[in-house]
């Protein structure tokens, strides 16, 4: 029986990656020039990745004391560049590699938003990719005129209209609209692209979209909501969910649900691909590994962390007992990260003091060992149906991509578990994601209305 491909993608900052790993040896100064993720982007491309993911928030987080100076002081959450001229230049430096941003519906326009993913779709030959997010921190909302974050179930809402109306903007022309016939003048047939005339409660476009369709139909879509609103969220628009866990365990339950959800909206799980985070640590043997981890967590200074924890759950940390535990949090920014700590500190008994010095140095989906170990455990997490692949995250860079492409991707490839070339021409292609017929977000909120 053929064995199931894994997929690979890359999660990586434009700016310090994580809370220390700037610190590192062997990480490189050079976060601020393209040179930077130009090299990046060739050294996962020659590893047969299918895809650089840049996470990203509008803002300085102040979620630590109210103030942006912890932030500032130790890098945690900024810098953080515009991630779209970044994903140009490692387009640039590439042929193969998808490039995804992330992109939050709160702060951008529908118009704005589908113009220039369609035109980075076309000119990357389909390579590019859009993380939705509906933002987590009331710092953002106070950089576009609000106060705070509107509640879940609003943000959500302005989300689905968001997608509903990209969606159709990139439905907008044709596959076939441009003849660009010379001899006859006629460029385009304008029978063959609509105006989109959405008015929704939140949003409206006129459309049609100044970019024809692009080679993907629609940009690869990726969510990594993990409250049930933003499960069914991803379930309904999703091409790649990107996710995190603490346990083997709680990564099956996530992945059954997720393509129960899938399917309960009629779309085929098969053609949304779940990517559970992989921190790895490269080393000789697992003993030569853990030293490397431990050498990098004792890097960590415990407030560094907890800026990192307090721009995730957008709570203010500071306001309880740092040598004791962390309370139970009703309202939180990242609810899967939120999760996962406690998680993780109930079991191991840690103080909120603790848990900054952890969470620091925190590698999600810790796999640490030898390239034999890391993949014997990839394995071990497609096989028992917790993962189609995994989204890689380095402790620093560009070195542990490094590591991984050198050591872990060819383990992976002699055991028939990941490419040896790339197989297509798009990004949907490399991932074995249909590409969406024209109209196809009709489907999608169909399926919303009927569930809702």
């Amino acid at each position: 029986m053929a064995k199931k491909m894994m997929r690979l993608a890359a999660f990586m900052n434009a700016g310090p990656q994580g809370a220390v790993g700037w610190r590192h040896a062997d990480a490189s100064p050079g976060m601020l020039t393209a040179a930077h993720y130009k090299h990046i982007a060739r050294v996962l491309e020659a590893a047969c990745f299918e895809l650089a993911f840049i996470p990203d928030a509008l803002s300085v987080p102040r979620s630590l004391g109210g103030s942006f100076a912890p932030a500032v002081k130790f890098g945690s959450g900024t810098p953080r560049l515009d991630p779209m001229p970044v994903l140009s230049l490692m387009a640039e430096a590439t042929t193969h590699l998808g490039v995804a941003a992330t992109i939050s519906t709160g702060y951008q326009e529908p118009y704005h938003l589908a113009r220039a993913f369609a035109t980075l779709d076309h000119l990357t030959g389909g390579r590019a990719g859009w993380n939705v997010v509906t933002s987590f921190q009331d710092a953002e909302a106070q950089n576009f005129g609000q106060e705070k974050l509107p509640d879940r179930t609003t943000r959500y809402a302005r989300a689905e209209e968001f997608l509903e109306a990209t969606t159709r903007l990139w439905d907008s022309w044709s596959d076939d609209a441009i003849i660009a016939d010379k001899e006859s003048g006629i460029f385009g047939r304008p029978e063959d692209v609509e105006a989109v005339d959405f008015k929704g409660q939140y949003l409206s476009v006129q459309g049609p979209l100044s970019v024809p369709r692009s080679p993907q139909g629609y940009p690869l879509i990726i969510q990594a909501g993990a409250s049930p609103t933003g499960r069914d969220f991803a379930a309904r628009w999703a091409d790649l969910i990107f996710c995190s866990h603490e346990s083997l365990a709680s990564a099956i339950d996530f992945y059954a649900d997720m393509k129960t959800r899938v399917a309960a909206h009629g779309r085929d799980p098969d053609q949304v691909k779940i990517l559970p985070a992989a921190t790895t640590v490269v080393g000789r043997d697992y003993r030569d590994a853990m030293a490397k981890h431990e050498a990098f967590a004792d890097l960590v200074d415990y407030e560094a962390g907890l800026s990192r924890l307090a721009y995730h759950v957008n709570v203010d940390l500071t306001q309880y007992d740092l040598d004791g535990p962390l309370p139970p949090l009703d309202v939180v920014g990242v609810e899967g990260h939120y999760r996962e700590v406690v998680e993780f500190a109930e079991r191991e008994k840690l103080s909120i003091r603790d848990i900054g010095k952890w969470y620091g140095a925190r590698t999600e989906g810790s796999m640490i060992g030898s390239a034999r170990d890391i993949a014997d455990n990839m394995e071990r997490w497609m096989d028992q149906g917790a993962a189609d692949g995994f989204m890689i995250q380095a402790t620093h860079v560009p070195a542990a991509f490094e590591d991984f492409a050198r050591e872990v991707v060819p383990e992976l490839q002699r055991r028939g578990l990941f490419r040896t070339s790339y197989e297509g021409r798009t990004t949907r292609e490399n991932l074995g994601i249909k590409r969406p017929e024209r109209g196809e977000w009709r489907h999608r909120v169909r399926k919303m209305a009927v569930g809702s």
